[in-house]
């Protein structure tokens, strides 16, 4: 029962977080605002789907596979933001 209640809040509040990001992503005025507010709510968004996924998994293992996703894509995002921000700042460098 705690587990379902758990996974009740969790994910509906991950979903909210990645549609925060979208929301940003079409909003926000700038690339790096853009990238900022994108990778900032979708690290957020999964980690929250995740954890609120990790109550119905059927085993350990599952549970930390999907907490092992959870942690590539933060490291993947990380590294895609900084390339992605290097590259616009490159750029913008080149421009002037």
């Amino acid at each position: 029962m705690i587990a379902d209640l758990l996974t009740l809040v969790l994910v509906p509040a991950g979903a909210a977080f990645f549609l925060a990001g979208t929301v940003g992503l079409l909003r926000f005025p700038d690339p790096l605002s853009r990238l900022h507010a994108l990778t900032k709510a979708d690290s957020l968004g999964l980690g929250l789907i995740a954890l609120g996924l990790v109550p119905q998994a059927g085993s350990i293992w599952m549970a930390l596979k999907l907490l092992l996703v959870w942690l590539l894509v933060i490291i993947g995002s990380t590294a895609a933001g900084q390339m992605l921000a290097r590259f616009h700042l490159g750029r913008e460098a080149a421009d002037e």
